[in-house]
């Protein structure tokens, strides 16, 4: 696995192009499609590039109404199944406290979400650091708990808040 104990995204402000995020992102998602002989269609690669078209979490609804306001009435089904193939290939992340989906930066690597959530502007960077992802599956096998999903979510104020 690659080493990658960094924050993946930046935060809203600084430097970052976001238009070469996205980019990268959907072209990574095709190709991990491809391996794995799943389907990227047309909506569900428009559904990822709306998860990806800020690094502020977006609520299902939120893309449903972008959707609909591009083609016309858009039926939840459709966005609901759309996210739920994303997050099935690891495409996305769900940050459960807000209900709402971010793209995930290293769909290629098997990891657990860490998200630093802005409580101002509402950006959300993907952290990854191996020793905090060593640390949960030792506690946890060392209970015999069997995690199905790993998820850790904190709360504070990004740099351009601080400021």
């Amino acid at each position: 696995m690659e080493n990658f104990d960094t924050v993946s995204l930046s935060f809203c402000g600084g430097t970052h192009d976001h238009k070469n995020c996205v980019a990268t992102a959907l072209n990574e998602a095709e190709q991990i499609c491809i391996s794995r002989g799943a389907r990227l269609t047309d909506a569900r690669k428009r559904v990822l590039e709306l998860v990806w078209e800020s690094h502020h979490p977006i609520g299902a609804y939120d893309v449903l109404s972008k959707l609909s306001q591009e083609s016309g009435k858009t039926a939840p089904p459709t966005v609901y199944r759309a996210l739920d193939f994303l997050l099935e290939q690891g495409l996305i992340h769900r940050i459960e406290s807000l209900n709402a989906f971010v793209g995930c930066s290293h769909p290629s690597e098997e990891h657990s979400g860490l998200f630093l959530i802005c409580k101002d502007c509402g950006c959300a960077a993907e952290v990854h650091d191996a020793a905090i992802d060593k640390a949960i599956l030792e506690k946890t096998d060392t209970l015999g708990f069997k995690a199905e999903q790993r998820m850790l979510e904190v709360r504070g104020l990004c740099p351009d808040c601080t400021a």
